[in-house]
């Protein structure tokens, strides 16, 4: 993991190449967006990410920062994903947003979808 960030119930990690991609994303935004991390019920192996641009904030929203970048992720998420790594990978089948969950025992061949 590039660098781990922590609340007190949980982790998320960053990799530099997510942050950078999140960074150049909330430039065109409005002052006070920031990125969203979560886990919905769905996709071909039960639970699917989603990951959006958000201004609002929940009461259960946890804040993770990590190379200057903020992250938020709602609690019943975060059980889901705790120590996971977010990545953006840029290859040959195009750039993505990637997560490396250790709490996943399966995901589907596209990786937007894990089992627990």
């Amino acid at each position: 993991m590039d660098e781990i960030a922590t609340s007190t119930t949980g982790q998320f990690g960053l990799s530099v190449n997510a942050a950078s991609r999140i960074k150049a994303m909330l430039e065109a935004e409005p002052v006070g967006s920031f990125f969203r991390v979560a886990v919905n019920g769905g996709g071909c192996s039960g639970f699917q990410y989603e990951f959006s641009i958000d201004t609002e904030r929940g009461q259960d929203d946890l804040s993770f920062e990590s190379h200057a970048v903020e992250v938020v992720i709602d609690e019943m998420s975060l059980e889901l994903v705790d120590n996971a790594e977010l990545d953006y990978v840029q290859d040959l089948m195009g750039s993505y947003f990637s997560v490396t969950n250790p709490n996943a025992t399966a995901s589907c061949g596209c990786g937007t979808s894990f089992s627990v």
